[in-house]
C-alpha cells in the first residue's frame, strides 16, 4: 500500500523536507501496521533535519506518534486490530506519515483517559521530564531547582511536575508572556533573559539566599551553559539536556573544584529507555502524573501534518509555549 510521508535527501532547511508518495510493506513477524492518529512534535526534528544529530541519509522524519492498529503480522500477540498506542524514539524516523510499519516491542499502550492528542504531546517530552526529575537528579521536597525553557514542551510538565514534588522552581524564559505562562504553570520565578544583556546567574543566587540551586536543568546549551555552572549550589548538579542554542562548550574539569564541585552530565532519552520495562515504567508514571493532576498537557499549536515545515519554523523562530502537534 501507499501512504503520504516526508522525507529528507539532505541536511538544511525546512526547504529540504519532501512531502511525498511512498510505499508501506505489510507487516512482518513482531510487527503492526500503524495509522497515525496524531504525529509528534519536537526541537530534536530541527536538530535532525539540519544535521546538529547526525542520521544516514536519505530519511523520514520524527520519532514520535500515536496511532491505531490496522493490521497485526505473524507471532503478534501483545496487540490487536484497534489497539491503540504510541511510541518514542526506535530506530527509525517515520512518524511524519499517515501510516507505517512498527515493531511491537517499541510500542506503549494507551491507557483510556488519555485521549489521541494529550497523548502524543505527552509521551516524548514527558518521559524526558520523568527521567530528568526522578533520575538524572532526583528532586526532593524542599529542593530549589532552575529550568530553563520554562515555557517550551519539556519546561511546562517539569515546573508542573516539581511543584507537586514539593520543590521551589526558577524558570529562564524569553519573553514576558512566556513568564506568565511559566507561572501559570508551577514555575515559582520566571525570569525573562534577553540574547543580549545581564542573564540570569545574579537573578538566581539573590533568590536563593547565595546559595544556589540544588540543580541547572539546561536544554539551551552554549548561549546558557556558564551561568548554569554558576547558577548551581556547593555539589549540586548542572544536567544538560538539550543544545537548541548549539552544543555547550567543554568545560575545563579542574576550574569546577573553585565553582563547589558540581557534578556535571549530558543526559539522553536513550539512555535512560534501555529495554521495554524500563520505557514502560517510566510511561506509566507519567501517566500517573496526568491521571492525579500534577501535569497538565497544553497543546497549544496543532498543524496538518503537511505543513510540518512551518511547524519547525515556528519551533526555530520560538513562537511555540507548550506542546505542539501534528495532525495526519
Amino acid at each position: 500500500m501507499e501512504t503520504k510521508a516526508f522525507r529528507i535527501y539532505k541536511f538544511g532547511g525546512t526547504e529540504q523536507m519532501k512531502w511525498e508518495t511512498v510505499e508501506v510493506p505489510k507487516p512482518g513477524r513482531g510487527e503492526v501496521l500503524l495509522r497515525h492518529t496524531v504525529v509528534g512534535l519536537n526541537l530534536a526534528d530541527t536538530y535532525r533535519r539540519t544535521g546538529l544529530y547526525p542520521m544516514p541519509l536519505p530519511n523520514g522524519m520524527g520519532n514520535e506518534a500515536v496511532g491505531v492498529v490496522e493490521a497485526v503480522g505473524p507471532g503478534v500477540r501483545a496487540l490487536k486490530v484497534g489497539d491503540r498506542v504510541g511510541y518514542i524514539g526506535g530506530e527509525t524516523f517515520d512518524a511524519y506519515s499517515k501510516c507505517r510499519v512498527a515493531n511491537v516491542a517499541s510500542l506503549i499502550p494507551l491507557p483510556k483517559f488519555i485521549n489521541d492528542r494529550t497523548a502524543a504531546a505527552a509521551l516524548l517530552k514527558g518521559i524526558t521530564a520523568q527521567y530528568l526529575l526522578r533520575d538524572a537528579y532526583k528532586v526532593k521536597r524542599g529542593d530549589t531547582i532552575l529550568v530553563h525553557a520554562a515555557a517550551g514542551g519539556v519546561g511546562l510538565i517539569m515546573c508542573q511536575w516539581a511543584k507537586a514534588i514539593g520543590a521551589t522552581v526558577i524558570g529562564t524564559v524569553s519573553t514576558e508572556e512566556k513568564a506568565r505562562i511559566a507561572k501559570r504553570n508551577g514555575c515559582h520565578h520566571p525570569i525573562v533573559v534577553k540574547r543580549k544583556g545581564p542573564k540570569f546567574a545574579k537573578k538566581v543566587r539573590e533568590l536563593t539566599d547565595g546559595k544556589g540551586v540544588h540543580c541547572v536543568y539546561d536544554s539551551v546549551g552554549k548561549e546558557t551553559w556558564e551561568e548554569s555552572l554558576a547558577s548551581v549550589r556547593l555539589r549540586g548538579s548542572v544536567i544538560n539536556f538539550g543544545s537548541a542554542s548549539g552544543n555547550p562548550p567543554l568545560t575545563n574539569l579542574a576550574a569546577t573544584g573553585p565553582m563547589g564541585s558540581p557534578y556535571i552530565a549530558r543526559c539522553a532519552l536513550v539512555n535512560y529507555t534501555t529495554s521495554r520495562k524500563e520505557t514502560m515504567s517510566r510511561a506509566d508514571d507519567l501517566f500517573k502524573a496526568i491521571k492525579k493532576g500534577h501535569v497538565k498537557i497544553r497543546v497549544n499549536q496543532r498543524y496538518p501534518l503537511r505543513d510540518a515545515a512551518k511547524a519547525h519554523r515556528d519551533i526555530e523562530g520560538r513562537r511555540t509555549t507548550g506542546q505542539s502537534i501534528l495532525i495526519p
